[in-house]
């Protein structure tokens, strides 16, 4: 009996780690929808009016934001409408970790 309560004990906590990973990453994958206002590429930065982000939970707005490369600024243009991913650093800056133009 103690061999079963000890094989169940373990399932309980290997299912107690697992779970909240699987959501964790569900959550990373969740995109935010805005609208490119303005791009400052010599500061690696870039303006959105956005709606919600879920992953932080922030009502929409419109605000500027750093990227992790400065590659994906070129991905994009002044009023596009973009689906992006943003979250936030260890020093406490929101900083967008994926940008893509939205399919039309």
């Amino acid at each position: 009996m103690k061999a079963v309560l000890r094989a169940f004990a373990r399932f309980a906590l290997a299912a107690s780690l697992v779970l909240p990973l699987s959501l964790h990453a569900a959550d990373k994958a969740a995109l935010s929808e805005g609208t490119v206002k303005k791009i400052d590429a010599a500061s690696k930065r870039i303006m959105l009016a956005h709606g919600p982000i879920a992953n932080l939970s922030m009502p929409p707005m419109t605000m500027m934001f750093k990227v992790k490369d400065a590659a994906m600024l070129k991905k994009v243009k002044d009023g596009d409408k973009v689906l992006f991913r943003v979250e936030e650093d260890s020093k406490g800056d929101y900083v967008i970790v994926s940008i893509e133009a939205a399919k039309k």
